[in-house]
């Protein structure tokens, strides 16, 4: 991206759903120091911003938007 470009403009954002991301402890969840672990592999492929969906504890009736 270009210093005079307003970023978001031009950015490549990738969305994260935790959840089934990739699981760092085993559980069968997705968590995250899975996504944390992982990093370096959305920097290879050039993403700019990561935007995660909700990853706090929810009674999961609406996907962790609920709370």
């Amino acid at each position: 991206m270009s210093g005079n470009s307003v970023w978001w403009k031009e950015a490549i954002v990738y969305q994260v759903y935790p959840k089934s991301f990739y699981d760092s402890d085993g559980d069968g969840i997705g968590d995250l120091p899975g996504i944390i672990a992982k990093l370096d592999v959305l920097q290879q492929l050039g993403v700019d911003v990561i935007w995660l969906n909700p990853v706090y504890v929810s009674p999961e009736v609406d996907n962790g938007y609920d709370i």
